[in-house]
């Protein structure tokens, strides 16, 4: 795990794809005892006593910036800047297919599956509750391999629901590669064997005062891919 910032209040790490950011009782039972983010932090920081200290989360399968409170005050003052929206979040994607409208808004709610507990769903009949979710994108570059296209895409979540960057690209029908759960008919490309999404940057306020831009470098998997989009590569070129 690689420390990207870190003072008196947070820290935020460069969480690698396949690593959970806290465990659940699922995850130990299927997969035995693997080290979270969160066993990294609470080892480092041990005299950090917060029951919770990740102050929000990331899916297993997604890269990059993940950020831990140190102590309480800090804890909540991160919680409330993400619930007001005060955290601008940029993430990266290789999807199927290009999107028609090159720039846009994603604004359906969200709520869970009726078909797979561990999926949620952007479809009108989703069960529970609708929670509002927004997501905006941009098409920053496209490519073509063995006659199939798809479209590079920098993401803007407003709002942080579960899945909630899969579950709207799906919902338009340009599913993340190598989303296992919301594209699992869709075999990887490009030669990467893994969900192709990656938290490339938080823009927060901090405890402080003043605020800091947070950045996870493209992991090497992922900027092999992007070279193959035209132009693409050089906006992320030395992050």
């Amino acid at each position: 795990m690689t420390i990207l910032f870190e003072d008196a209040d947070i820290v935020a790490l460069d969480k690698p794809a396949g690593v959970l950011t806290h465990g659940t009782i699922r995850s130990l039972d299927e997969e035995g005892q693997e080290e979270t983010a969160e066993d990294w932090f609470k080892k480092k920081y041990p005299e950090v006593v917060l029951e919770r200290p990740y102050v929000h989360r990331l899916d297993r399968d997604t890269s990059g910036v993940l950020v831990f409170a140190k102590n309480q005050t800090a804890y909540d003052f991160l919680r409330k800047a993400f619930t007001d929206r005060e955290v601008k979040k940029t993430y990266v994607a290789v999807v199927h297919g290009v999107p028609k409208e090159k720039k846009g808004v994603i604004d359906f709610d969200i709520g869970r599956s009726r078909k797979d507990f561990r999926l949620r769903s952007a479809q009108p009949k989703a069960k529970g509750k609708l929670r509002e979710a927004i997501t905006r994108y941009e098409v920053i570059g496209e490519a073509e391999e063995n006659g199939a296209r798809y479209a590079l895409l920098e993401l803007h979540p407003e709002t942080g629901r579960t899945h909630q960057i899969r579950v709207h690209l799906k919902a338009i029908h340009h599913p993340v590669i190598g989303d296992p759960l919301y594209a699992p008919k869709n075999a990887p490309d490009f030669g990467i064997g893994r969900l192709a999404l990656h938290a490339y940057s938080l823009d927060l306020p901090l405890p402080s005062g003043g605020r800091q831009n947070i950045i996870a470098p493209i992991p090497p998997d992922l900027a092999t891919v992007l070279t193959r989009f035209r132009s693409a590569s050089e906006r992320f070129a030395g992050s």
